[in-house]
């Protein structure tokens, strides 16, 4: 039986360039009860099991994030199969990645006692400090690889604006392989055959855009961190927000489950792009796909740090298993 649980909405204001923001249900399961003991889907409690909240025609197979689509560990608090799910999509928790918060705990006290307009530069200053991004010869760099002493957070999400099946792109990619679990599904090609070329290539880019930088992944690690922290002050109670993206065609995408009235449960790349406009998502292709999004599933938008991302209202949305609506122009 399908879950009439609907997200209700927020109060924020009506505009193309605003998200829009749903409050979860208060029955949302926790941490303990949706963490299987293993990666097998046969594990998981009845309760996580059914067909709730498929579209129409689905199976309940369609929930559930393929097994070559993950990893069997991570570094956060929730398995691959769990986060990357369906019914995690529905009922979202927070996810913390290992030892993010006790390593770095000097950084949010600071950003705690902070101004709301001084936290975006408090945490800027202290990635500078701590990873000695002005200062590259104190970690080492004795400039004998030119250009990498500057492959740092920033340049990462530049290079994903610019191209996101660059060597930033990898890189990313690659983090959220590492963090997540969450095995990506396209870089150039499609990876669905870790033997393949494709995948050599891509793992080719991913180490090339690691090597030589000043412990990049960590610095990834505090841009999520900085970001969930952001948007639960901003947005306090929402659980999810309404993105857009533009395709050209669904035959581009892993679909899973096709209901009615454009309903599909498809299976995102493990990191994709989307926009909080449906008027520029309409600008990359004839048709839209609308999500809710979990908050807790982006990893960056251009808001949080000015001047990072403009122009584009896009959002940096970690995949897995997701409920689209499909609509024209």
């Amino acid at each position: 039986m399908k879950i009439k649980n609907n997200p209700i909405a927020t109060e924020v204001q009506e505009s193309d360039n605003i998200p829009t923001l749903c409050r979860g249900s208060d029955k949302a399961s926790s941490a303990s009860e949706t963490k299987p003991c293993s990666g097998d889907d046969h594990l998981l409690p009845d309760s996580l099991r059914g067909s709730r909240g498929l579209p129409a025609g689905a199976t309940h197979k369609a929930a559930w994030l393929p097994r070559d689509a993950r990893l069997p560990i991570n570094r956060c608090n929730l398995p691959a199969v769990v986060l990357g799910g369906l019914t995690y999509q529905q009922y979202p928790s927070p996810l913390l990645l290992d030892g993010v918060a006790e390593l770095h705990a000097d950084l949010f006290r600071r950003l705690q006692a902070a101004e709301p307009e001084e936290r975006a530069e408090v945490f800027r200053d202290y990635l500078t400090v701590h990873f000695r991004l002005e200062r590259p010869e104190d970690m080492g760099f004795s400039g004998n690889k030119k250009g990498r002493a500057k492959a740092n957070y920033v340049r990462m999400i530049r290079g994903w604006s610019f191209d996101s099946d660059s060597r930033e792109g990898a890189v990313l990619k690659g983090w959220v392989e590492s963090r997540f679990g969450l095995t990506p599904r396209y870089h150039i090609q499609a990876l669905r055959d870790p033997s393949s070329d494709a995948y050599s290539r891509y793992l080719e880019m991913r180490s090339h855009g690691l090597y030589g930088t000043n412990a990049l992944e960590a610095q990834l690690d505090l841009v999520y961190a900085f970001s969930q922290r952001e948007l639960e002050l901003r947005h306090h109670g929402a659980h999810h927000v309404t993105l857009y993206r533009g395709v050209n065609r669904m035959a581009d995408h892993e679909v899973l489950a096709k209901g009615e009235h454009g309903q599909y449960t498809i299976l995102l790349n493990n990191l994709s792009s989307f926009t909080c406009s449906r008027e520029r998502a309409c600008e990359f292709g004839d048709y839209i796909l609308a999500v809710n999004v979990p908050l807790t599933k982006i990893f960056f938008h251009c808001g949080l740090l000015p001047g990072l991302l403009q122009g584009e209202d896009e959002f940096l949305v970690i995949g897995g298993v997701f409920d689209v609506t499909l609509s024209t122009i």
